[in-house]
């Protein structure tokens, strides 16, 4: 059903760009360049874009301990993506829609989704810009406003995995501002349906409400690196960009506001009552001459109504039992469910001439006492340890292969993933490859 609906879009998308196009008089196609799709210009500024990129993915984990011994590998198709853009500066108006046929998700979890960004912007002013429909949030850490394709090693960071939405539905409000001496000033405003991607079923709880703001002291970023992890140009000056982002998702039904309806609780009357969950973070971008820095600072509370009394099981049916370490304990129940802590991501590495990129990442996780981020599964592991090689083969992202290895270390009661979840009381390490072509 949403594979269908979302083709559906795709071609409305295609066909209000094409629109302005085939009815221009001297419409032309540019000269292809490798990376940058193919772009269609008409008369009066009108001009669409139509790219896309693949990427081939390959994963061994490993865990070793007194009492196991054992290694996984899979190889997989980690993202196939294509994304259409237009602007239309007759009417101030701009737009963007990509779709993903990999069945991936952002941060490999189990939450993929076919339609990734479907939106309409107005740009009242060329300082503002305000745009309706499904798009990343400014509300979500640093790595986020980047580009996958981009991305200083193979993957995401485990702060991005923890506490980001990635995509939401909603309106959403930008400014970039010279604020004097070269420096810039970089507000962002979002109001979502606090359920993450555009909910296809109900939407559960409130709004969610949230915003950014970007300093940049030493102007911009050349070739908009603020929104790509390598220094790939090279700053010739030191570029810095430093920010905060707060939200508050009022009623929210999942883990970290991803999806609708997977975790729902009733008070006596049967009425749905749903916990807020509340985000904060800090962080930053700094590169020079091929160098570069990122670091992350996340971290999220809830507020649990006193009504709640039921919860609702997976099956649709109900409980009133709230087992939180051997008590009756509905509050601590109720957040032991959600992303609740905090974490650090810091991220640095070179790019010498030749393209070849040295890396390395240190990853901190601190969870709650009564927090998902306690499961022994898919987390209680505190610290990541990785370091990556990339070799680039442009300077546009067409073409390059990226390797990397992670360390982890475990928290007590720890279990392999994909196993019968024995304890590990070793160690866990996961080798990465991945290759992206961009057309």
């Amino acid at each position: 059903m949403r594979k269908n609906l979302a083709t559906i879009l795709f071609s409305l998308f295609l066909l209000v760009g094409m629109a302005p196009l085939v009815y221009a008089q001297n419409a032309t196609i540019n000269k292809y360049k490798p990376a940058e799709g193919l772009t269609l210009t008409g008369k009066n500024g009108y001009k669409m874009n139509l790219r896309g990129y693949a990427q081939f993915y390959g994963d061994n984990r490993s865990y070793s301990s007194d009492s196991m011994d054992q290694s996984f590998t899979r190889f997989r198709v980690r993202r196939l993506r294509l994304r259409l853009t237009g602007d239309v500066p007759q009417y101030k108006m701009d737009y963007r829609f990509q779709i993903d046929l990999s069945g991936s998700s952002e941060v490999d979890d189990d939450q993929a989704s076919f339609l990734m960004d479907a939106w309409v912007a107005y740009n009242p002013t060329k300082w503002i810009k305000i745009k309706f429909g499904q798009s990343s949030s400014p509300t979500d850490n640093r790595e986020l406003t980047m580009g996958s394709q981009t991305l200083q090693l193979v993957e995401r960071s485990r702060v991005t995995s923890a506490f980001s939405t990635i995509r939401e539905f909603g309106v959403f409000a930008s400014g970039n501002f010279r604020t004097g001496g070269g420096t810039y000033l970089r507000p962002y405003l979002a109001v979502t349906n606090g359920d993450g991607i555009n909910a296809f079923t109900q939407d559960r709880g409130g709004l969610k409400v949230g915003g950014r703001l970007d300093f940049l002291p030493f102007g911009l970023f050349t070739n908009i690196g603020q929104y790509r992890q390598v220094d790939m140009v090279r700053e010739l000056t030191p570029k810095l960009v430093i920010g905060g982002n707060y939200s508050i998702n009022q009623g929210m039904s999942s883990r970290r506001g991803r999806e609708s309806g997977a975790i729902l609780y009733l008070d006596d009357m049967m009425n749905e009552t749903l916990p807020d969950f509340t985000k904060f973070g800090i962080d930053f971008l700094f590169k020079y001459k091929g160098f570069s820095m990122l670091g992350e600072f996340v971290k999220t509370s809830a507020t649990v109504p006193t009504e709640i009394s039921t919860r609702v099981r997976n099956d649709g049916s109900t409980s009133t039992n709230f087992d939180f370490e051997g008590q009756q304990d509905v509050e601590n129940y109720v957040k032991n469910r959600m992303m609740l802590g905090e974490g650090y991501n810091i991220q640095a590495g070179y790019i010498f001439k030749n393209r070849f990129s040295v890396d390395a990442r240190y990853t901190h996780l601190e969870a709650d006492r009564a927090s998902f981020l306690n499961n022994n599964v898919f987390y209680n592991r505190p610290n990541y340890y990785t370091i990556g090689l990339s070799k680039y083969m442009g300077r546009n992202y067409g073409f390059k292969v990226q390797s990397s290895i992670t360390y982890n270390d475990l928290g007590p009661g720890a279990t392999a993933i994909n196993t019968d979840r024995t304890p590990i009381t070793g160690r866990e390490w996961t080798a990465r490859v991945i290759t992206s072509f961009a057309f």
